[in-house]
């Protein structure tokens, strides 16, 4: 269980992140790992409690997070990873981009700090790596099951290392030019740096699985052919369509969508892109709308390209500020406010703030006209209706806008139309409750099923996805 009493005898202490103007200047990761013997002192700070919130509540994937806390505590780290790697399949991604849901729930949190859950994870996994505890691990008894994932991101690349370790023969279809889906197009090196999603595709390779890329499922190879060829189909192609903003003037020059500016960004990062041939920030100003993680990303972004001054909207009133170490909605989720790296290192926040119109010179994007809202709440304090308040219209400078208001489902194109999978009242791809679509032989996991979430969800999803499609394939001749 840790440290008896250990919470008592150590603080929580965070990670130290690059300076704002060191950090600024390039897109590599800005939060620095934890020493060793903090990291224990983390670990001990674990009280093993009877009813761990962070293993069922907290966490998508159910990681054994007391288990691997003690194990660190008592310096056993391979152990460690062996725990850990059992209900994760990318502790080194999840440790890097998940919220820590696991930690607001973490007993605690309740009165006092909650134990760096993330920190320990991101330690554990870097370290396996680095002492070689992280090898292929192809299947001893091959199945003779042929499975096309459509899709490379969190959910594709899950799934497609379960069903192989199962033993089926696994194939993943890609529409972009390199695998990884939002982990690589999506999340900007910053957060995410490319090398560690590569390191561990090159283990997935080793194992057997295949990876075909610059495929775009349903238009290169058609949904007949793929049934044909495989004995079934997981669809993880993510929730691609986002939401728009019907206002006056959205079709000028200079609006965006949030991922396709993201997604532009990453290819120049990696040096597939001149930044004159892509959207460009520099000495522009900037206005987000959309105060998520994928604005977040934006913002961040768009100061290292040299924006001239970037401002951060969000149609939702300003959460409670809290500045104390507890949970104060524990074991669920707090509804409070949260400040992003990217925050710090330079931008306008407003909240309660509705888009009227863009207005412009020509075709080109000049300003951005707004006005404030007020909310009223429903008995159980949840946002419900707003109103415009009078004479709160007020007008900002921009040259470029990205929309990051969150996406509505999965793409609906000649994929979901020719497998002729069902859809449901949310457009998502419809399922049985577990994971199987309406057409036999065809599964489904990830944003593509729920809607966009959590990167670790979506993890969970394609884990568990690909257990029941190895199960489908076993009982079917």
């Amino acid at each position: 269980m840790g440290k008896a009493g250990g919470f008592l005898e150590y603080p929580r202490v965070n990670p130290t992140y690059r300076p704002v103007v060191d950090r600024i200047q390039d897109y590599h990761e800005f939060v620095n790992l934890l020493s060793e013997e903090e990291i224990r002192k983390q670990g001990a700070r674990c009280m093993s409690c009877g009813v761990p919130f962070c293993h069922w509540l907290g966490c998508p994937l159910h990681n054994d997070i007391p288990n691997w806390n003690d194990l660190v505590y008592r310096g056993q780290w391979q152990d460690a990873y062996q725990q850990l790697e059992w209900t994760n399949s990318f502790p080194e991604i999840t440790a890097r981009v998940c919220p820590a849901m696991c930690e607001a729930s973490c007993t605690l949190s309740l009165n006092i700090s909650p134990v760096t859950i993330r920190q320990i994870e991101l330690f554990v996994a870097e370290r396996a790596f680095e002492n070689g505890w992280v090898v292929p691990s192809p299947p001893a008894v091959e199945t003779n099951k042929r499975v096309a994932v459509v899709g490379s991101g969190p959910a594709g690349l899950a799934a497609a290392q379960k069903l192989r370790r199962l033993g089926d023969s696994v194939t993943v279809f890609e529409k972009a030019d390199k695998v990884g889906g939002i982990l690589r197009y999506g999340i900007p090196d910053f957060k995410l740096e490319k090398w560690v999603l590569d390191r561990r595709l090159k283990q997935m390779r080793m194992e057997g699985i295949r990876f075909e890329t610059n495929v775009n499922v349903g238009e290169d190879i058609s949904a007949k052919e793929l049934k044909e060829s495989f004995d079934a189909i997981m669809l993880t192609p993510g929730a691609g369509q986002p939401r728009g903003l019907p206002v006056p003037g959205s079709e000028l020059e200079g609006i965006h969508q949030a991922m396709d500016y993201l997604t532009q960004s990453n290819m120049y990062v990696a040096g597939n892109k001149n930044h004159d041939e892509i959207i460009w920030a520099g000495n522009k100003n900037v206005v987000v709308i959309g105060g998520g993680d994928t604005g977040n990303d934006c913002v961040g972004t768009a100061i290292r390209q040299g924006a001239k001054e970037v401002y951060q909207f969000e149609i939702l009133p300003k959460p409670l500020e809290w500045d104390k170490p507890f949970n104060p909605d524990w074991p669920d989720w707090p509804k409070i406010l949260r400040s992003s790296s990217s925050h710090e290192e330079g931008c306008h926040r407003d909240w309660s703030v509705v888009t009227k119109k863009f207005l412009g010179n020509g075709s080109k994007l000049e300003k951005g006209e707004f006005v404030r809202v007020e909310w009223t709440k429903d008995a159980n304090g949840n946002n419900q209706k707003m109103m415009e308040i009078p004479g709160s219209d007020f007008t900002v400078n921009a040259d470029l806008v990205f929309l990051a208001m969150g996406f509505l489902h999965v793409e609906h194109g000649k994929l979901t139309h020719d497998l002729e999978v069902a859809l449901d009242e949310r457009g998502n791809i419809k399922t049985n409750g577990k994971y199987s679509t309406s057409v036999q032989g065809i599964f489904v996991a990830g944003d593509a099923m729920t809607g966009a979430s959590l990167v670790a969800r979506a993890m969970s999803h394609g884990r568990e996805a690909a257990e029941a499609c190895h199960t489908f394939m076993a009982q079917v001749n």
